[in-house]
């Protein structure tokens, strides 16, 4: 199940120092954007590894259906502006 939207989805956890980092970056952009809190909803950790092929958070996919895990706060922002987000 692959799942498609015209805004930015990020599957984190409130434990992961990563997915807040990109979440308070996201934020801080004011960037609109889908939060899967996988402590809220494990079965969406099946949906993020199938996205991802790996078990790391975050992962972010993005409207172009691009995704980035783990991504630095550089490479999301590189993403944002390929995309005209910012």
């Amino acid at each position: 199940m692959t799942e498609t939207t015209d805004q930015i989805t990020m599957f984190g956890a409130d434990w992961c120092r990563d997915c807040r980092r990109t979440k308070a970056q996201l934020d801080g952009l004011g960037v609109a954007y889908r939060y899967i809190d996988l402590e809220a909803e494990p079965e969406a950790a099946d949906v993020a590894r199938e996205i991802s092929g790996r078990t790391n958070i975050p992962v972010v996919v993005y409207p172009d259906a691009s995704h980035h895990v783990e991504p630095s706060n550089d490479d999301v922002a590189a993403k944002l502006r390929e995309l005209s987000l910012i």
